[in-house]
């Protein structure tokens, strides 16, 4: 079995929810205190043991590319000129263009999230591969990456982060999954609903974040994208046409992960109070700045 050393980024959105601040920024590109989402994405990825990193972007994503390259030489002299003050922030940024092998495609197709993985077959080849998106994630120690990845070397199959809904308005937002639990907080996957609304909720774990998906998934991709018929194509067309296909997908709690999803400003901000709350140059301050102005 092959080890799991790639993954695919969707990127090529237009971040609509958080306009104008995306009319010409990424919204993958939105700092979390002084990192964007996706450098905390792919830094995840990477500790994981992940190696080559495919993102999938639009002509309006440009930023993305130049943030994980080699820094300028103008910006690498400015800090240089810092002494060593700026010390860090230099070994920071050269850090940052050898995290892993970045490659780049440009989104071709219908609308929809399951598009970029019919840009990529070539690329990931017969590999299992995590399949991430780029303005949301689920902190949790091991990391959900490195859970994802335990859960298919054991089960050798694709593999769904999931958590829990946590209110009644969660059962509108996330894809469930119903099916025999084959150890605690894991699903051998029989149906999948969308947004099925509580009353209608196979199950309360919700698949959210990222997948592990073994290349049998390649193979189903020609059939979802002729039953969509010039229509939208989304991932779980897809993972339904497995399951019929009597492939073995399974969802999986994410052990002790915390969900933060910044692809709403509700979600957003509360991504940056909690990360401001942990950094080590700002905690302290910020702290004391929300005692003082808390309502």
């Amino acid at each position: 079995m092959a080890s799991v050393t790639k993954a695919v980024i969707p990127a090529a959105g237009f971040g609509t929810r958080f306009l104008p601040q995306t009319k010409a920024m990424p919204k993958e590109m939105l700092p979390v205190v002084d990192k964007p989402v996706i450098q905390i994405v792919v830094e995840n990825l990477v500790e994981a043991g992940i190696t080559d990193i495919i993102i999938v972007t639009g002509y309006h994503k440009r930023a993305i590319e130049d943030h994980f390259d080699n820094p300028s030489l103008e910006l690498i002299e400015n800090l240089k000129l810092g002494g060593e003050k700026k010390r860090h922030l230099l070994e920071e940024i050269e850090k940052i263009a050898n995290l892993a092998n970045f490659y780049y495609v440009r989104q071709k197709g219908p609308y929809g999230n399951g598009t970029p993985l019919l840009n990529v077959g070539e690329i990931v080849g017969e590999e299992p591969f995590i399949y991430t998106w780029s303005d949301d994630f689920i902190e949790a120690q091991p990391s959900e990456f490195k859970q994802l990845i335990a859960l298919h070397e054991k089960y050798k199959c694709s593999v769904l982060a999931g958590i829990r809904a946590q209110v009644d308005a969660d059962y509108e937002k996330y894809g469930y999954a119903g099916g025999i639990e084959i150890e605690p907080g894991v699903i051998e996957i029989k149906n999948i609903i969308e947004k099925p609304g509580k009353e209608n909720a196979p199950s309360d774990l919700g698949n959210v974040s990222s997948f592990l998906f073994t290349p049998d998934i390649f193979k189903y991709l020609d059939q979802a994208l002729t039953n969509i018929n010039g229509g939208e194509l989304y991932y779980n067309d897809v993972l339904k046409l497995m399951l019929a296909g009597g492939e073995k997908i399974l969802s999986a709690e994410i052990k002790g992960g915390k969900y933060y999803d910044t692809g709403d400003k509700l979600g957003y901000l509360k991504t940056i109070v909690d990360h401001a709350l942990k950094h080590k140059d700002i905690s302290r301050e910020f702290k004391a700045y929300l005692k003082e102005n808390i309502i």
